[in-house]
C-alpha cells in the first residue's frame, strides 16, 4: 500500500517522502521479477527506462492536450 502525501507540493521534504512511500512496492516488483527469472540489473534498468518513457509520454500527452485546447479556442467565433 502506498501512503498518500503528508506535505504540500512546496515542501522540500515531499520528494523524499514520495520515495519512501513507493520504495516497498518497488522492492516487491524487483523481487517478483527476479523470482520470475530476470536478473536484478536488467530489472532495475527496465524500471528506469519505463519510468523515463512514461514521463515523456505524459509530457507529450500534456502538450497534445494543450494544442487541442488552443485549436478549439482559435476555432470559436466571437459570441459563441
Amino acid at each position: 500500500m502506498i501512503l498518500p502525501p503528508r506535505r504540500t507540493r512546496s515542501d522540500p521534504n515531499r520528494f523524499s517522502d514520495c520515495q519512501r512511500a513507493i520504495e516497498d512496492e518497488l522492492v516487491a516488483l524487483l523481487t517478483e521479477a527476479t523470482e520470475a527469472g530476470w536478473d536484478k540489473d536488467e530489472v532495475l534498468a527496465a524500471i528506469v527506462d519505463v519510468a523515463d518513457n512514461t514521463a515523456l509520454a505524459l509530457q507529450d500527452n500534456s502538450l497534445l492536450s494543450e494544442e487541442t485546447e488552443l485549436r478549439r479556442f482559435r476555432r470559436k467565433k466571437p459570441g459563441e
